[in-house]
């Protein structure tokens, strides 16, 4: 899980400084004031990791890209060339990442810490982006590649671990391979630095695990042709949400939904189908009665979705549904697919909802949190969805054995300020109020009220006159 995210000369943050992340995190705020840049560094860091280009030290996108960012000096606060680009992250994994002394003939434990990040920096260079400084971290240690003042050339050093040197010239490295991967020529320099390569593949499966879902979604089709594919995610429109589905309905895959209660024994896990899941969500939701991927062919190749909108009405297309379903759906069936331990990032998942499901629908993101165990981050510009983690974080009991505590749910305000954007953490009492209210943070309802009454008045005033 991803435990912080900071962001220096990135896009419209100068420094954010250093943001906290829970199972739940959402940002909030007016529209281009840099809330966004926190779900695009991710996608940046995702896609330059599983890019082929190892010489690419930014994949910074295209049209077919999970985020298209323009060139390098669009990244850059205030376009200054002169500036350096920072993205620091820091992670948790499930089982502890161990440094272990190979000269030994047990090899003794060095290190150990379920605690990992990663700090790059990377400036414009001769009109080239060109990594300044990078540095892992597990638990106190930090293993750092810094490029020399004024070359191309780098040198390795650590805080609290020490470098051994082969025999031989000392020749300096060259820089690494995109922004994370230390150079080849560091194996072979020392003798004790084989684990960095597995602290990549650390930071890589952690990029392996972000999910993505932007805020324009494909519209539905009458019928899907279904090859046998099975997608790793919904894709970034939404467009492999029923494919997801069939794959999932073939696959027999099942999720949890929380815990039965029962008065004469332990809880017990109650386990469903990811498209019963979906149906179930959509029901709560009151946007449907009923949900079914039928196959309409003898080799299940054609699949079509058939939903009821009440108990008695005939089952129709989901093309022949009100907008909204159809919407949403990708957002339901990305938080039942993607794997457990997942990080799913949700631009405006409140899009096209009606105010009571954009409120339902953060019931569902805390259920996919709290039950599933998937971060979930989320920017969006709904007061309905707030207001609801607002009530679920006072009422604490959430049902089926599922507790929401304060730090299991982070919400954030981003304003822009000048040039910069600022962000503040948004305290909240036991109660679910925020304690520190940004004002206008959802525009001034009591001035539009008293707006409203004025021009009432107003024109009584007048008509009577008259």
């Amino acid at each position: 899980m991803i435990t912080n995210l900071r962001l220096q000369n990135f896009k419209a943050w100068e420094d954010s400084g250093n943001v906290e992340f829970g199972p739940i995190t959402a940002f909030f705020g007016s529209n281009s004031s840099g809330k966004t840049s926190f779900l695009q560094s991710l996608l940046l860091l995702k896609q330059t990791a599983e890019s082929a280009d190892r010489g690419r030290v930014f994949d910074l996108g295209g049209a077919a890209s999970l985020v298209s960012l323009g060139t390098f000096n669009d990244i850059t606060f205030q376009h200054a060339s002169e500036r350096t680009v920072g993205v620091e992250i820091e992670w948790r994994e499930d089982e502890a990442f161990e440094i272990r002394n190979t000269e030994t003939k047990g090899q003794d434990l060095i290190a150990s810490s379920r605690d990992l990040g990663i700090s790059v920096q990377v400036r414009d260079v001769r009109s080239f982006p060109v990594v300044q400084q990078v540095e892992y971290g597990l638990g106190d240690l930090r293993f750092s590649l810094a490029r020399s003042s004024g070359k191309d050339e780098y040198a390795l050093s650590s805080d609290g671990y020490r470098f051994k040197r082969v025999s031989g010239r000392p020749w300096p490295l060259p820089s690494p391979g995109k922004f994370y991967s230390f150079p080849d020529q560091v194996r072979a320099y020392y003798q004790n630095a084989a684990f960095l390569s597995d602290l990549e593949l650390q930071f890589e499966n952690l990029c392996e695990r972000i999910y993505y879902l932007g805020p324009l979604r494909q519209d539905p089709a009458r019928q899907y042709i279904w090859s046998g594919g099975r997608p790793v995610d919904v894709g970034r429109r939404g467009e492999l949400a029923v494919d997801a589905l069939i794959a999932s309905q073939v696959d027999g895959k099942t999720n949890s939904r929380g815990f039965t209660i029962r008065k004469d024994g332990p809880r017990r896990t109650k386990l469903i189908t990811v498209e019963e899941h979906v149906a179930a969500w959509l029901q709560e939701l009151g946007l449907i009665h009923s949900f079914a991927v039928e196959a309409v062919d003898d080799r299940a190749t054609l699949y079509r979705v058939q939903v009821r909108r009440s108990q008695g009405s005939t089952p129709v297309l989901l093309t022949d549904v009100g907008f909204g379903v159809s919407q949403v759906l990708p957002v339901l069936v990305l938080l039942a697919y993607a794997p457990e331990g997942a990080t799913v990032l949700l631009e405006q998942p409140e899009i096209h909802l009606h105010p009571a499901v954009q409120s339902a629908l953060a019931d569902v993101v805390i259920e996919a949190a709290m039950v599933r165990k998937i971060q979930v981050v989320v920017e969006s510009h709904s007061e309905h969805f707030l207001q609801r983690l607002q009530r679920r974080l006072a009422e604490r009991e959430i049902g089926r054995g599922v507790t929401l505590e304060p730090e299991d749910c982070l919400l954030y305000f981003c304003h822009a300020e000048g040039s910069a954007s600022t962000i503040s953490r948004l305290g909240l009492d036991p109660f679910g109020n925020i304690t520190n209210w940004p004002e206008d943070f959802f525009g001034n309802q009591f001035a539009e009220a008293a707006a409203m009454n004025r021009a009432a008045r107003d024109r009584a005033a007048k008509e009577k006159s008259t």
